[in-house]
């Protein structure tokens, strides 16, 4: 797998949006798919990394920090599950490190810079820990 960075342009929606725009759910989902169906696919344990740049209208008074990030990465990883992710065993669990964040931007700058790189992982380690020590030691 290849690192991959890229910016899918839009205005970023949660996946629980129940006022204001509701339309715009599809049309960021599609957004998704149709600027990242392109990409190479996933198929082994990476990181990732995504900056979700927002409008000022994302950020109202009720809302100074603007929408719930693990709202806006639900909605953008299950699209990418349908890119990227495809070929993954788990889809989208092969991302073992995560790092989100959201800022404003002018309107015309909206969307999602992401970045995924690709890491290897040896099978993970059964470990023991024993009680008298709380040591930890492998397991045969």
């Amino acid at each position: 797998m290849n690192y991959i960075s890229h910016k899918v342009s839009g205005q970023p929606y949660t996946a629980t949006k129940i006022l204001g725009n509701v339309a715009g759910l599809k049309i960021w989902t599609d957004a998704i798919i149709a600027q990242t169906s392109h990409l190479p696919l996933v198929t082994e344990a990476c990181i990732f990394r995504v900056t979700f740049l927002l409008p000022a209208n994302r950020f109202p008074s009720n809302y100074p920090y603007g929408p719930d990030l693990d709202n806006l990465l639900k909605l953008f990883l299950d699209a990418l599950n349908q890119t990227v992710f495809r070929a993954a065993p788990g889809k989208d669990s092969c991302i073992v490190a995560l790092e989100a964040m959201k800022t404003c931007v002018p309107d015309e700058q909206a969307g999602a810079q992401f970045e995924i790189l690709p890491i290897n992982l040896t099978k993970p380690q059964k470990i023991a820990v024993t009680p008298a020590t709380n040591s930890q030691l492998p397991l045969k």
